[in-house]
């Protein structure tokens, strides 16, 4: 944007309303499930998307199941995940494998090896699961299973969205890693990875999004964080980190660590950024 304009903030600062935190620590959440092969974190919930991480005992899978028009992505943190995805070859997804399941894909997820899986999976609020004939519905309270048929068929995803990305072998094999790794018209997650830098003063608020929540998913090293309300802190590896809407907030790659990488999620892409006129 040129010139100066009027950016309509809040004028409460937005609350975060469980299960939403704006620091869900890893370590805190795997203390919690300890001893548990399969269990279900909720992350975060708002009026467009949602994000768990989810661990599944060895041997186990998912029922054959799809989303009628929203895409599925989840970040394998901890062992080893078979994807089945309609249309694609089989592959199994490790530790920094991130992977888009489209729309109208069928597709199933196994734990693979002796140790359970945990994945950090991002989705379409209240989107619910649909299931091909075969299958026996999970029930979803307030909704009804009934039979049909219809068109349009498997969604045509764009060709610059991958099905998955293998994090930690770019890495290794010295590749460029930055830029989109799915966008559509209500969902974008990027990578940014860049060196540590000096923690800015905290008169450097970033710049706030006037009606959708950020959150970010830390793959590698440690980020900083400034949000509106909330002193500086940093997240490690596997933390997720929210900014409420409205709230101002700035990330940067901390100190502590020679290189980091972040996965901001959100549903506009492009989102407006407001910032403070210099």
């Amino acid at each position: 944007m040129s010139g100066e304009y009027w950016a309509a903030k809040p004028e409460k600062l937005t609350p975060y309303i469980a299960p939403n935190k704006v620091h869900w620590k890893l370590s805190d959440i795997l203390a919690a499930h300890r001893g548990k092969p399969d269990w279900i974190q909720p992350l975060v919930r708002n009026e467009d998307q949602e994000a768990d991480y989810i661990s599944m005992g060895a041997g186990g899978k998912t029922k054959r199941q799809f989303f009628a028009d929203d895409r599925m992505i989840f970040i394998v943190q901890s062992g080893a995940i078979r994807v089945t995805i309609e249309g694609t070859a089989p592959f199994t997804a490790s530790k920094g494998f991130m992977v888009n399941v489209p729309a109208r894909h069928i597709y199933m997820l196994e734990t693979v090896g002796d140790a359970p899986s945990l994945r950090f999976e991002v989705r379409q609020a209240g989107a619910p699961l649909l299931y091909p004939a075969s299958e026996i519905p999970t029930p979803v309270p307030g909704r009804v299973y009934v039979k049909a048929t219809g068109t349009p068929g498997a969604w045509a995803d764009r060709d610059t969205n991958p099905v998955y990305f293998d994090f930690l072998k770019n890495v290794a094999d010295g590749k460029k890693i930055g830029g989109p790794f799915v966008r559509d018209d209500h969902f974008t997650a990027n990578l940014v990875r860049g060196p540590g830098v000096p923690v800015p003063p905290d008169t450097q608020k970033g710049h706030f999004h006037i009606d959708a929540a950020e959150f970010w998913f830390i793959m590698e090293g440690k980020l900083g964080y400034k949000i509106e309300g909330f002193p500086y802190f940093e997240a490690d590896q596997g933390d997720v980190v929210t900014a409420a809407k409205g709230r101002w907030h700035r990330a940067t790659n901390s100190p502590n660590s020679p290189i980091s990488t972040r996965i901001p999620i959100n549903p506009r892409p492009p989102i407006l950024h407001n910032f403070e006129p210099k």
